[in-house]
């Protein structure tokens, strides 16, 4: 089987110092382990929150994975937009995929994670934007303050990361268990799939039936 290697880098600097480009090529390479190596490399540098479909190494991606019968392999789910109809443009065009970060995913839960990512980011654009602004009435003078430390700033960026990757994980599973709940499947069988594709609670264990009954009855309220 040949697989065809897609990575997305969110700056030019990134793309020129491989930050970043270097993870994602080590988790394919983890992935595919020593059973092969990617038949083709293909890399964009964008913004990840940038609408359209205008990628042009993800569409040679495509091209050459069509007319070589091959598997297109990607190292996060995140890395191939935060774009409903980028994500549906995708899977419509037959090209067979994989992301390293959730392997098991389906085309029903990518659609789900899709969406809630780029609710996500207009989400949180929006409240940036609101608070900025009234900081500005108050007569915050913004930018970055004189006596703010770069360890602090490091510090502050990294507890903001890790703040952001729980509630989005939170939302994303909550979402998907409220989705298959009503498509008719019982806590039992929802828990093991939430495992499967390879979520955590907050205390980085898998999930209990419980766990998952007490976020589908959270995010079912929120929704309903």
């Amino acid at each position: 089987m040949k697989f065809i290697a897609y990575y997305r880098v969110s700056t030019v600097k990134q793309g020129q110092s491989g930050l970043g480009l270097e993870a994602q090529r080590s988790a394919v390479s983890n992935y595919l382990k020593d059973v092969c190596r990617p038949f083709e490399e293909y890399t964009d540098v964008e913004s990840g929150t940038k609408k359209g479909n205008c990628r042009e190494a993800l569409n040679q991606a495509l091209s050459s994975a069509k007319s070589n019968n091959a598997i297109l392999i990607i190292a996060k789910l995140d890395r191939l937009a935060r774009n409903v109809r980028f994500i549906t443009t995708l899977l419509e065009s037959g090209v067979e995929f994989i992301a390293c970060d959730m392997p098991q995913a389906t085309k029903f839960t990518i659609h789900i994670f899709a969406a809630l990512a780029e609710q996500e980011a207009e989400m949180i654009s929006t409240r940036t934007k609101l608070a900025l602004q009234e900081k500005k009435k108050q007569g915050f003078k913004l930018g970055r303050p004189e006596n703010l430390t770069d360890t602090a700033i490091a510090k502050g960026k990294v507890q903001r990361e890790k703040n952001a990757q729980l509630n989005g994980n939170n939302r994303k599973a909550g979402a998907l268990i409220v989705s298959l709940k009503n498509a008719g499947k019982s806590f039992y069988q929802i828990t093991n799939e939430v495992n499967a594709l390879g979520f955590k609670t907050r205390r980085d264990c898998a999930f209990q039936q419980i766990q998952v009954q007490r976020l589908y009855d959270r995010y079912n309220k929120r929704h309903s």
